[in-house]
């Protein structure tokens, strides 16, 4: 099978609490389709698709759906490391999900540094309206004072699955535009596609970025 075009591939992964809906977000936005009743992940699965962004620019998201269990935590780190991107979700119809996404968020900083990465909020289930526990307004305070993306989503609606994913894309693609992310050999967050030989020469051997999370 031939290898589709793309100009970049990054790496994205998704953490948060276990069945908040990062399955079901992933295969809404991978397959197009709402799977009602999901088993919960154990340790790590794998999505892809291609994205086109700003400039006709098309990427590879590579996906690393992450366990939410506490027991594959030493599991999941290991996926945290190579990763340029991090979406960050909560069901709004669990409080506790939206607790824990400051713990979600500096495990993943403490185990993606010293390289930076891209951070971003998501809820999930907004067609769950009527049981709503945590309101816009507070995940939106919540990512202002990390200064990250927020974004509320429904899979089973469709609501916001295409924009979740593409904006962490176009923020990645606009860092490295700009230097603030390198394209680095033996580092698997950036890599560069087949349909962008210049940006082979972006490639810096052995330099690690380090800074803030965000």
């Amino acid at each position: 099978m031939v290898e589709s075009i793309f100009d970049y591939q990054f790496r994205i992964i998704l953490i948060g609490d276990s069945m908040v809906g990062k399955s079901t977000l992933l295969r809404a936005f991978t397959e197009g389709k709402f799977t009602e009743v999901l088993d919960p992940t154990v340790g790590v699965d794998f999505f892809s698709r291609l994205v086109e962004i700003k400039n006709g620019v098309r990427v590879k998201l590579q996906l690393w759906d992450t366990a939410g269990q506490e027991r594959f935590r030493s599991i999941t780190r290991s996926y945290y490391r190579n990763s340029v991107g991090a979406l960050l979700l909560y069901d709004i119809t669990r409080r506790a999900s939206f607790e824990h996404l400051v713990d979600w968020l500096f495990d993943a900083t403490k185990h993606i540094e010293p390289r930076r990465a891209i951070y971003q909020v998501v809820a999930c289930k907004t067609d769950i309206e009527d049981l709503r526990e945590v309101s816009s307004e507070e995940g939106k305070a919540f990512a202002e004072f990390y200064g990250v993306h927020f974004i509320e989503t429904s899979a089973k609606t469709g609501k916001n699955v295409e924009e979740a994913f593409r904006l962490i894309a176009q923020d990645v693609y606009e860092k490295i535009q700009s230097g603030v992310f390198k394209i680095q050999n033996g580092w698997d967050g950036i890599k560069v596609g087949f349909a962008n030989p210049r940006a082979h020469f972006q490639i810096e051997e052995g330099e690690i970025e380090s800074g803030s999370c965000c």
